[in-house]
């Protein structure tokens, strides 16, 4: 910047703080836009909008014209850009992180991406681990634990139309498999049937009716022909021999507390 544009802007930015002849800030904003803009094209391919870029990088500009000095004989443009970089790498530290990942990771992955994509620009390919390890002034371990904490920086939506062959697009979760409910009960059933075979016929049934089909103790008296006492005395010899039957048998005895959990 030549020495008639430095004096021009050291008179804008006086004038900024000048009530006697002020600008409004604005019109430095507006002046000083392009530099934001700049600075925000460092980071697209990062998966943020460019439109979000642009207003973080403002809104580092802004800060920047209330705090410049025009009288330390700073260059606004030098003043500001670490202003405007310091606000995006905020933005990215603080709100595009899907997992939280602490600080310096975060600056090494961000440090990995953008020294990939240049290195791609240059030769034309992706980098190599030893190339951008190298390029970088790093290990090549830390290349690859940049490339891996990048996983965390955004996440995919289950809804997200998962693109193949067919022209069916189905979401991602149509593709998932899901807990079977009943895979659970199978097992619990199969349990309880080897637990069952070691009480008599007649306490079976009446665990049945019991249990299988919900019938209350009354009912079930009724049904066989002996009183609702009865019933609760041959349920507690029922329930007492399958725990017994159930000793040393951390699964069978599991099924059988989930089974009479309703109590007799």
């Amino acid at each position: 910047m030549d020495a008639t544009e430095a004096q021009r802007e050291r008179r804008l930015f006086s004038r900024l703080h000048d009530p006697s002849d002020p600008v409004d800030a604005d019109v430095v904003l507006r002046r000083y836009l392009p530099l934001a803009r700049r600075i925000a094209a460092r980071f697209r391919g990062t998966g943020e909008p460019f439109d979000d870029l642009l207003q973080v990088a403002s809104l580092g500009l802004l800060k920047a014209i209330r705090r410049f000095d025009p009288q330390r004989g700073t260059m606004f443009s030098s003043f500001a850009t670490p202003t405007v970089l310091g606000e995006l790498r905020r933005h990215f530290r603080d709100t595009t992180w899907f997992v939280h990942v602490p600080r310096e990771l975060q600056e090494l992955a961000l440090r990995v991406d953008r020294g990939g994509r240049e290195l791609t620009v240059r030769s034309g390919r992706p980098p190599t681990v030893d190339a951008l390890a190298d390029a970088l002034g790093c290990s090549t371990e830390e290349v690859v634990e940049g490339r891996m904490v990048l996983g965390a920086h955004r996440a995919i939506s289950f809804e997200t139309p998962r693109r193949g062959d067919s022209e069916d697009e189905a979401a991602l979760i149509d593709t998932l498999g899901d807990e079977d409910a009943g895979f659970g009960g199978v097992v619990e059933r199969g349990a309880l049937d080897m637990l069952l075979r070691s009480v008599p016929v007649r306490e079976r049934e009446i665990l049945r009716l019991r249990y299988y089909e919900d019938l209350t103790q009354g009912e079930i008296g009724r049904r066989i022909g002996v009183s609702q006492m009865q019933v609760s005395r041959i349920l507690r010899q029922a329930l007492g021999r399958l725990q017994a039957a159930s000793r040393g048998e951390p699964a069978l005895a599991g099924a059988l507390q989930r089974s009479t959990a309703s109590g007799t």
